[in-house]
């Protein structure tokens, strides 16, 4: 029994020494699924906004299609560059990944979401 008794809490102690790194683990798992969400977000958004160049030829809207579904937390700090030349047109929109949180600082580097299509011809 003597045993026993010395052993009496033993792993509370460890739980507790454990703590930081179960809370370390965790935050770096959500900072993973925000890097990933943002470059779903990015890819989406070029997507968007390449498929309003093509349909109405015109660079604002581009942008705007580019930005229109971004949540608030990512338009922020959202750039879309739309372009094209020989038949070809293309999106991109590069977009800060949030540390932590969304809408709270974000990372000095950017994620980069590319589309292209085909340009299409009007008939007339």
């Amino acid at each position: 029994m003597r045993g026993r008794a010395r052993d009496e809490g033993q792993v509370t102690i460890e739980f507790l020494g454990m703590t930081p790194l179960i809370i370390l683990t965790l935050v770096l798992v959500w900072q993973f699924v925000l890097l990933g969400y943002t470059f779903t977000l990015a890819g989406n958004a070029a997507d968007e906004a390449v498929r309003e160049w093509t349909a109405s030829r015109d660079l604002g809207a581009c942008q705007e299609a580019g930005r229109r579904n971004l949540p608030s937390a990512w338009q922020g700090g959202a750039v879309v560059d739309c372009g094209g030349g020989g038949g070809y047109v293309t999106a991109d929109v590069r977009l800060e990944v949030p540390v932590l949180f969304p809408g709270s600082i974000g990372f000095p580097f950017r994620v980069t979401g590319h589309a292209g299509a085909v340009e299409e011809e009007k008939a007339d």
